[in-house]
C-alpha cells in the first residue's frame, strides 16, 4: 500500500503525491473503501481519487536512484520494438504505452526516434502515428514537460531528492 506523502506514478497522469488515503463522502463512492487522494506534480488544484484495492493496476512506485541509473546504463543496449505488420504499428505502440514499464518506454522512444531520423534522412515526413505516440509517451507519462526518458529519469531521480 501507498502511503501519505509518497511519489508515485499513477497512469497517464505521471507524477503524482498521495497527499492523504481515506473514505470518500461522496453519492457514487463506496463509503467502505479506502481512495488515494493524489496531487499531481504540476497541475494546480488537481486531485484524483484512486481506489486503494486497485493500486498496481494504474499505479507504481517512482524509479529508484540506482533503476533510473541501470536503465540509462542500459539505453544503448535496449531493443527498438519490431513491428512485424505495419498495419498493426499503433496497436504495438498503444501496449507499449500503456505496459508502464519504464524499459518498454526507452525501447518506444528509441523506436520512434531511431525511425524518424531514418525517415528524415530520405527525404520522408515523420509519420502521423510515430509523432503522435512519441509526443504521448513525453506528454503524458513524462509529466507533460515534453522531456525525453533520460531527462524524465533525472526529474523523477530531483524530485526524490537523490541527486
Amino acid at each position: 500500500m501507498f502511503q501519505k506523502g509518497e511519489y508515485i506514478v499513477y497512469g497517464q497522469h505521471g507524477i503524482c503525491l498521495v497527499e492523504d488515503i481515506t473514505h470518500l463522502n461522496m453519492s457514487e463512492a463506496d463509503e467502505k473503501k479506502l481512495y488515494y487522494v493524489l496531487v499531481p506534480v504540476g497541475t494546480r488544484g488537481s486531485r484524483i481519487y484512486y481506489p486503494a484495492d486497485r493500486e498496481n493496476r494504474n499505479a507504481r512506485y517512482l524509479m529508484t536512484k540506482e533503476e533510473a541509473l541501470c536503465l540509462l546504463e542500459e539505453f544503448p543496449t535496449i531493443e527498438k520494438i519490431q513491428i512485424g505488420i505495419e498495419k498493426l504499428r499503433e496497436d504495438t505502440y498503444k501496449k507499449a504505452l500503456y505496459s508502464g514499464n519504464q524499459k518498454i518506454w526507452a525501447s518506444l522512444l528509441k523506436t520512434l526516434y531511431e525511425r524518424k531520423q531514418d525517415r528524415l534522412k530520405t527525404g520522408k515526413r515523420i509519420a502521423s502515428v510515430d509523432e503522435r505516440y512519441q509526443k504521448m509517451v513525453e506528454v503524458k507519462h513524462i509529466q507533460k514537460y515534453g522531456l525525453n526518458i533520460i531527462q524524465m529519469l533525472l526529474v523523477q531521480m530531483h524530485i526524490l531528492k537523490l541527486i
